[in-house]
């Protein structure tokens, strides 16, 4: 099963560089802002519910949807990118194993805990 989910999400990361090439944006973009993100982890320097709220809403695919569709019905190529850039980051985070956080700490997620562990259920 962990294969098979890490396969999945391998193939959501090829349609985001799919969706990405088809708005004729220079790759540099792409790239240079895939780890953006990851911004959401500073939310975890006031706190642990804090820190997951703000990591799970940069790393939510649904609201990866929701940012390129309000891009589209709005004509926005910012919006659209920011959705694929979003979406693009949470699949390739998935498939090395990083989930959705509880508010619990920063390696309790949706996909098993993270880290060194005694009963590890990561991807």
């Amino acid at each position: 099963m962990k294969g098979l989910l890490k396969l999945e999400e391998l193939g959501m990361l090829i349609l985001s560089f799919w969706a990405f090439h088809l708005t004729e944006q220079s790759w540099w973009w792409f790239f240079g802002l895939f780890l953006v993100p990851d911004i959401g982890m500073t939310g975890y320097l006031l706190n642990e519910k804090t820190g997951s709220w703000t990591y799970n809403i940069f790393h939510h695919k649904g609201i990866a949807l929701l940012v390129f569709f309000t891009g589209v019905f709005l004509s926005s190529m910012h919006l659209q990118i920011a959705g694929i850039i979003l979406f693009a980051h949470a699949s390739f985070d998935r498939m090395l194993g990083y989930g959705l956080k509880y508010e619990k700490g920063f390696k309790f997620t949706h996909l098993g805990e993270i880290g060194p562990s005694k009963n590890k259920q990561v991807l």
